[in-house]
């Protein structure tokens, strides 16, 4: 059992993972090898990198500095989270996990599917949380967009809840997966009807499906996705937190997607943890131990202040483009 588990592997995450591991808390962090950062060819305004650094070289410099200090890094993709007795169970496509604590630190995508009535039906028969919706649509036939594993996750949630499923994966690769209740559907979607709740799907070649409700499992699930799973509050999309970075289920915090703000809290709850735990400061230090710790912490705050700030420009350089 870990003392914590960190999901996502980005910034946020990488932060969280010293300071608990360095406060002696046995931690893992999971990631999926994929990260927002990619979109930065070059950060040249970041301490310490004379020459500048890609976004993809920080997050992977990130994950070595995690595991030269000894914490567990798994590349595996996180489909959901369960509560169980005292503690929370992480399962990924390969493992499972238990922990006394969970950080979420996935960020939250842009859903891309750009198909006519997509946002029209959303709420009114397009979803997308299996367990969240699922028990709406029992003994009725619904549709899953997606080929990847998140899919896979979402159609085997429905499965002992709907009459009949049919993936949709949009001309992409099919699935694995063999069901007498699973049909897959290859041709590329074209539009959703509907009157007052979603009733049909229309493709490129004409043809027509009837479904009583889609789902939407595109790519890998985020923060926003595995929050619904579990029971997380949300507010505008994102995971609802307070000032300790908790959510509303004891044990579950979240940090990630605005990084500036919310990693000074993540910080500042690590932090106390740390010096809770470790007692060893003034041995170490002598009479010069306050202002290690006054260095240690300007250090983190500017550390978080000033990447916050080159994501956010970057964030802002995609939206003008």
């Amino acid at each position: 059992m870990y003392d914590v588990i960190i999901i996502g592997a980005g910034p946020a995450g990488i932060t969280a993972g010293l300071y608990t591991q360095r406060g002696n808390l046995k931690t893992l962090i999971i990631h999926n090898g994929k990260t927002s950062l990619e979109n930065a060819n070059k950060i040249e305004n970041y301490y310490g990198f004379e020459n500048g650094i890609t976004g993809k070289e920080l997050y992977f410099q990130g994950i070595r500095q995690a595991q030269n200090i000894g914490i567990d890094v798994k590349n595996e993709e996180v489909i959901k989270i369960e509560m169980i007795e005292k503690s929370f169970k992480v399962k990924t496509t390969k493992n499972e996990y238990i922990s006394k604590t969970i950080i979420v630190a996935m960020g939250t995508k842009k859903k891309t599917l750009q198909i006519d009535g997509v946002k029209q039906f959303e709420g009114r028969g397009i979803s997308y949380c299996a367990i969240c919706d699922g028990f709406f649509y029992r003994n009725k036939d619904v549709a899953v967009i997606g080929n990847g594993d998140y899919a896979i996750s979402e159609v085997n949630d429905l499965l002992p809840v709907v009459n009949k499923i049919t993936i949709l994966t949009n001309g992409k690769t099919a699935p694995d997966i063999r069901s007498e209740k699973v049909e897959i559907n290859n041709r590329t979607i074209k539009e959703i009807f509907g009157h007052e709740k979603v009733e049909k799907i229309e493709f490129d070649d004409g043809t027509d499906i009837n479904v009583n409700g889609i789902f939407i499992a595109q790519g890998t699930a985020d923060s926003t996705d595995i929050a619904k799973k579990i029971g997380l509050v949300l507010e505008n999309n994102k995971i609802k937190v307070n000032e300790n970075m908790e959510t509303n289920i004891k044990g579950i915090y979240a940090c990630g997607a605005i990084f500036g703000a919310i990693a000074l809290n993540v910080i500042s709850f690590v932090f106390s943890r740390y010096l809770t735990i470790f007692k060893g400061f003034s041995i170490t230090y002598g009479s010069l131990t306050t202002l290690m710790l006054i260095m240690m912490w300007t250090y983190s705050c500017f550390y978080a202040l000033f990447l916050g700030a080159e994501l956010n420009k970057i964030l802002n350089q995609k939206k003008e483009n």
